[in-house]
């Protein structure tokens, strides 16, 4: 980094929080986070909101706990930031969260000199930012690192001028009352720097296949005209919801992704999305959803409903409670043939809704049994993070998935025997391979999962495994072969 102002080390150094220092918003973060943990002291959170954003922060402050180690910095910022006090400059953090919260980052980096935050009723932004440091240090008397739009009444009343992942337009603007102005890194654009990517990542499209399912009860029923059609339609309002669950449920398991290895990946965890857009994102894809669903019978709808109600739920509480997640887990995946039935207005098959409950139940396990191994992998112990096992329970959730998954396999060897299946089968012998497959493909799953070579979830693994694709291909043509 160089510049007119960089290298003069006896002009203080003050840095902005929020979207500088940090690649996320303490306040949106603290929301969020109470959101999670206490889902019924938020209303009286939001309360003190009459009283002003600085109230409302504290009251925030006073209940939201997170942990000050795992949130994202920006490492440009830092660097510089630590190159600078190396140098034995003065560095002051000051920002417009609540002081405690400032603080406490503050006594984990180690590397300032002093704290300015908001306190007392009073929101320290914009103006009263300006006026704060101007009255401490002197007109033009300290350089300052902000990155908003808001930080120009101080940037105005700074020596130097720093803009910390500045974005080309909003830089040049600066630079026309502020020509020495310097930008510490550089902000992606939406295109070309792929921050798109991130907002499919976040909306996990790959997890739509899932949806699938919704196709399902139309293609048992090998109704392939205006019912498959509805299904489709279906599956398109089935993904924009569940899409818009991801991510809530991202912004509310901020704290136990970052906890982990590859959820702290996630965008939202790593601070690649701005969490106040993902706030906006989830309620804009719901509505489209149920825009889409309106072209559907109405039980598709209620069935839509209570989906996102019980994945609320799973959100704020029951993923919490030991065998009642998987439990739900494995409806919200039986929900997706239930919206296929209701949409395509075909009814559900009880060997269907048998199969159903078994390999959802088993796959629902695997996802736990996988967690675990990576926590016990990774010298964890104890609780696992927003979860309500240990690794000791490891053996025992084994059993239950690999009985749960051989069950499913048994429904199925039943179905196939059943005199019925003539009706839409001209050869149901030939789906007895398809039982064999399935007894292989659940056996190495549990193999795979006891290995710790299982995914945190069962059906990305299954797409990105050849060995799973090629059982899927050879039960699709089985099943062909015997219409």
């Amino acid at each position: 980094m160089s510049g007119a102002h960089s290298g003069q080390s006896n002009c203080p150094l003050v840095v902005d929080l929020d979207g500088t220092l940090l690649r996320t918003d303490l306040l949106v973060e603290s929301f969020f986070t109470l959101l999670s943990h206490r889902p019924h002291e938020t209303i009286g959170a939001l309360q003190a909101l009459r009283l002003g954003r600085a109230a409302l922060k504290a009251k925030l402050a006073d209940q939201a706990v997170f942990e000050v180690a795992s949130l994202p910095f920006n490492e440009e910022v830092l660097a510089y930031v630590v190159g600078e006090k190396a140098k034995g400059r003065n560095i002051y953090l000051a920002s417009a969260s609540d002081k405690r919260l400032v603080q406490s980052l503050a006594d984990h980096l180690g590397i300032f000199d002093g704290v300015f935050g908001s306190e007392d009723g009073v929101n320290l932004a914009g103006q009263r930012k300006a006026d704060l440091l101007c009255a401490i240090f002197g007109e033009g008397g300290f350089d300052y690192i902000g990155d908003a739009p808001v930080d120009e009444a101080v940037w105005r009343r700074a020596r130097g001028v720093f803009l910390a992942d500045a974005r080309p337009s909003h830089l040049d603007a600066v630079r026309r009352w502020a020509p020495h102005a310097e930008a510490i890194g550089t902000r992606r654009s939406f295109v070309s720097g792929r921050v798109w990517l991130d907002y499919v990542r976040a909306m996990r499209l790959h997890q739509w296949l899932k949806n699938v399912l919704v196709l399902v009860p139309a293609l048992a029923a090998h109704r392939l005209g205006g019912s498959f059609l509805a299904s489709v339609l279906g599956f398109i309002s089935f993904s924009l919801c569940a899409s818009s669950v991801y991510i809530l449920n991202d912004l509310l398991d901020l704290r136990s992704d970052r906890a982990h290895a590859r959820k702290r990946l996630r965008p939202f965890a790593a601070g690649r999305i701005p969490l106040v857009k993902g706030a906006l994102l989830f309620p804009a894809l719901l509505a489209s959803s149920l825009l889409v669903g309106l072209f559907l019978p109405w039980r598709f709808l209620l069935v839509l409903v209570g989906y996102y109600v019980l994945t609320c739920a799973y959100s704020f509480w029951l993923k919490r409670k030991t065998l009642v997640d998987v439990v739900t887990l494995a409806c919200l995946y039986g929900t997706r043939l239930v919206a296929g039935s209701a949409a395509a207005s075909i009814a559900l098959s009880p060997w269907l809704v048998a199969f159903s409950i078994f390999i959802f139940f088993c796959l629902a396990l695997v996802k736990r049994c996988a967690e675990l191994v990576d926590s016990k992998a990774r010298g964890c112990s104890g609780l696992l993070a927003g979860r309500g096992y240990a690794t000791e329970d490891f053996p025992v959730l084994q059993a239950m998935s690999t009985a749960s998954g051989f069950v499913s396999v048994l429904v199925l060897a039943l179905y196939i025997d059943r005199p019925a299946i003539r009706a839409l089968y001209s050869h149901p012998a030939r789906l007895w391979p398809i039982a064999v497959l399935l007894l292989y493909w659940v056996s190495r799953t549990i193999l795979m999962t006891h290995r710790g070579l299982m995914h945190d979830d069962p059906v990305v693994f299954a797409v990105k495994d050849r060995t799973s694709l090629l059982v899927a291909l050879a039960c699709v043509l089985l099943m062909a072969a015997s219409i």
